[in-house]
Parts: structure tokens; sequence; C-alpha cells
């Protein structure tokens, strides 16, 4: 995977193989989708021939890593016991179907902890994932739970990197964990990735934090709302309050090598996914 891996998320109707021809007609190498409704407890298992044709045609094409997103409905820190074990639930059911497609990643908002304590809040859902994942065989397996940051609303945890670092410290020990970082929510929880001086501070405390090496994917949304609104409203490539500049940056910084950059922009027209997949192409070569 020398060639850098630049992607977008993609729809799966009629089974989640399609989602392979999507991206690569997007002009993509990698992708992300749900592996369910975002919005629904309940889920079907993966189909084997399901998944027995996306490593096919992931292979034809030379398409990875794949993400998957988990439910937006799952909140591991939740004050409320009856939420906490749902979103256990479907948590697992997220697992188990991104190990039965070969996705190398799940990427998770933890959740909110409005009602309780920051640390509460950690705490409830370093002990929801070990839960989840209780039992399940990770040996031998490319496979990461990613904990993404979020866009710093009060009481979301992940709003701040410090956060971030401490949930995949205290996971280390029982889960396979790292980060994905999205470049809208960078901006709007108030860290400067737009001037050059901001980008380099930011850099530092990414470093500092959760560290260069264990993020493995950057969403990367430009941003409707202004810098340090907390507003997660994302925009297409060059068109929000981030700008292309930025983007640029980021996809030359040789630290960032290893990783899977992936577009969660709008779909507000046929063809915007290869828009924007073109857009960060185009800004990655020059």
């Amino acid at each position: 995977m020398a060639m850098k891996r630049i992607g977008v998320h993609v729809g799966t109707a009629g089974g989640c193989w399609t989602a392979v021809n999507r991206a690569v007609e997007a002009g993509a190498n990698t992708f992300q989708i749900f592996s369910s409704s975002p919005r629904a407890w309940r889920a079907a298992a993966v189909k084997p021939a399901d998944a027995k044709k996306m490593r096919e045609l992931r292979a034809e094409f030379g398409v990875g890593p794949v993400a998957i997103h988990a439910s937006y409905l799952i909140n591991l820190c939740s004050q409320t016991e009856a939420v906490r074990v749902n979103s256990v639930a479907a948590f697992r059911g997220e697992v188990e179907r991104a190990l039965a497609l070969g996705a190398e990643y799940l990427v998770l908002h933890p959740g909110s902890w409005k009602g309780l304590t920051r640390e509460e809040g950690l705490r409830l859902a370093a002990e929801s994932i070990e839960r989840a994942i209780a039992g399940i065989g990770f040996a031998g397996k490319d496979f990461r739970i990613l904990i993404e940051n979020t866009a710093g609303a009060e009481f979301s945890l992940g709003g701040k990197l410090e956060q971030v670092a401490e949930l995949v410290e205290t996971l280390k020990p029982c889960a396979p964990v790292a980060v994905c970082l999205d470049t809208c929510h960078v901006h709007v929880a108030g860290y400067d990735i737009v001037s050059e001086d901001g980008y380099i501070e930011t850099m530092k405390l990414v470093e500092a934090t959760v560290g260069l090496d264990a993020v493995k994917v950057w969403h990367c949304n430009d941003a409707k709302a202004p810098f340090g609104s907390k507003l997660d409203r994302h925009e297409h490539i060059g068109e929000g309050t981030i700008g292309a500049a930025a983007f640029r940056r980021l996809l030359h910084d040789e630290r960032f090598a290893h990783c899977a950059f992936i577009a969660e922009t709008p779909v507000d027209a046929p063809g915007d996914e290869a828009r924007n997949v073109g857009v960060l192409r185009t800004l990655a070569a020059g």
C-alpha cells in the first residue's frame, strides 16, 4: 500500500460488496461504509457470500483499508443503564460484522457522558467496550477499533484530544485500539489546522496526546461552521472554513503517510463522491 490511500464513505444498497464498485467508480482506493442502518439498533448478520464477494473485489481492484463507521445510536458512556446495555449489544454486533467483512477498522464515537463526570464517562466507555468485545478473538487479525475525536460539544467524549488518548490508553490491555481524527471535528473543536503555525502546534499536541503512529484514518471533511463553533457540519473539500490549503498540508505530511484519508463530505448531487476524491487526489499530487 505504498500509494496514498484516498477514499470516501459510500453506500451499500444491493449488498455490502457493492461498496467496492462505488468506491472504484469514485476514483477511491479506500472507503468507509455503515455495516447496517446507522439509526437502528438491530442489524442482520453478514451473509458469507457477500463477505466473500467483497474480499474478491477488494483484491481485484487493490482497495483497502476498509473502515466501518459504527451506528450513531451507540452511547457507551450514557448515564442510562438501558442505553448502555443496548449500546454494548449493538457495538458487539458492529465488531462481529466488521470482522466478518474483513474490514481493517471500526470507527467509534464513544458517546455522551451528560449527567455524569468526565471521569465517570471515560470509565463507563472503557468498561462498555470491554464487555462488548468479551470472548471475541482478535489474534492474527488486521483489525483495530478506532476512537474518533468529536466536535467538542459539551459532554461529548472525545471532544478533547486528551480524552481520546486516555480512552485509548485505558483500552490497550483488552482491545485492539487506535485513533481516527476528523478534520472538521478538529477545526470546530478549536484546534487550528488552517494557519501554518497553528497546524504545527496542533500536530505537536496530536503527537503528545494520542501519538502520530496511532492515527490510522483521517476523515477529510471541510466545515460549514466557524472555527471553535463546536458545530459538526461537513462541507465539500476546499469550500468551507478550513479550505484547500490545510488539506494539502495534511496530505503532504509524511508523518501520516501510513494513514487512509477518507472523505465524509455531503452528497448533494450525483458525482459528489468522485468530485471530493478528485480534489483530495489533486491536492495530494501538487
